[in-house]
């Protein structure tokens, strides 16, 4: 690294953290206006809301508005060193652009490396305790509504509830099914389940049991009430209210595990969540050296208006993000693709207009 390639990664992080404050500042200001009812209501002190939430939400919106910030930190110094000329008198020393571009790169990749770092480990704990102070003072209390439930909690068993209160953890109608095949084995039925919290373990209610071993061989069994385990909590019955974002990658990984085990239906929201964690921080890089190709040449707008352009290039990509996002979560669309789907086009888009940048 030369002189040069110091001085341009040094405005570049200087602007891209400065920008960072600035602008997640004023959304966190705004952020408590809007809820600050919420808290007059729960009489909450202004130690908790600061240290119990806010301190968790800067970094989440820091994270989330990082294609804006890093657009505008690109653009404000790149711009800058257009309207002074230095990028004229860099390319007339006999530096290539693709060389010029390096720092930016550079840059952009130990942001990039930072953000998959916070988004892989270190955001989701933060978040746990923000999505459990929104739970508790912001959001309405949840209430399970989900009817004829259906989950595999084995390779060969089966718990069907007609319905569950996940306030007193209690379940109705309950039936636990062992499937070898296609063929059902056995099956127990209790009115009702129960969590007990201080042993840890399911109390069933007096239970009937079939037992079948052919076509004409049924066997009936009645058993009395009694303490169980499954591979069943109620956590898994719990809101799931931003439950994504609570989970570090490990945790992630081996959630997704458990919902393909049992053949849920959501588990595309997870996989989204897991490929766009690992796409992110690339997209960073490449929205990076599009700023630099923007913002290289002198403009007649000036500094602010490469920095208008840069916003709207930003708030596409984000547009872009979520669409691929939706069609992921709904089935329409792999969450692979999706979640690469928005660096590939902007990629390409950043190969067109570096074709134009004079050099």
């Amino acid at each position: 690294m030369n002189i040069l390639d110091k001085y341009i990664i040094k405005k570049f992080l200087a602007a891209f953290f400065f920008s960072v404050v600035i602008l997640v500042t004023v959304i966190c200001v705004i952020d408590f206006t809007e809820k600050n009812d919420d808290f007059i209501q729960h009489n909450l002190p202004m130690s908790k809301i600061i240290f119990g939430y806010y301190i968790y939400l800067f970094p989440y919106f820091a994270n989330l508005l990082s294609p804006i910030t890093i657009f505008i930190a690109v653009v404000f110094v790149t711009a800058q060193l257009a309207a002074r000329t230095e990028i004229v008198a860099i390319l007339a020393s006999g530096v290539s652009f693709r060389r010029l571009m390096l720092p930016y790169a550079m840059g952009g990749a130990v942001v990039g490396l930072l953000i998959f770092g916070l988004i892989g480990w270190v955001l989701p704990i933060g978040n746990k305790s923000r999505v459990a102070f929104e739970r508790s003072y912001i959001k309405l209390p949840y209430r399970f509504q989900g009817r004829n439930v259906h989950i595999k909690i084995g390779p060969r068993s089966y718990v069907y509830m007609e319905s569950y209160d996940n306030l007193s953890n209690i379940g109705f109608h309950f039936a636990l099914e062992t499937v070898d095949s296609t063929i059902l084995k056995r099956r127990l039925t209790a009115d009702a389940i129960n969590w007990d919290s201080t042993k840890q373990v399911w109390h069933l209610s007096p239970q009937l049991v079939r037992t079948f071993r052919g076509a004409q061989d049924e066997t009936l069994q009645t058993v009395p009430a009694r303490d169980t385990t499954l591979n069943l909590f109620p956590k898994d019955f719990a809101s799931t209210y931003k439950l994504a974002e609570t989970m570090t990658l490990p945790e992630l990984n081996a959630y997704i595990k458990t919902k393909i085990e049992r053949g849920a239906d959501d588990t595309q929201l997870y996989l989204s969540e897991k490929y766009e964690r690992y796409a992110y921080p690339f997209s960073i890089v490449i929205l990076t050296l599009i700023g630099v190709t923007l913002s290289a040449r002198k403009s007649r707008a000036g500094v602010g208006g490469q920095i208008a352009l840069g916003f709207v290039l930003a708030f596409v990509f984000i547009i872009f993000v979520m669409l691929s996002r939706n069609l992921a979560q709904v089935g329409s669309m792999s969450p692979l693709v999706a979640a690469w789907v928005p660096s590939t086009v902007f990629s390409v888009i950043g190969l067109a207009l570096y074709r134009f940048v004079p050099k």
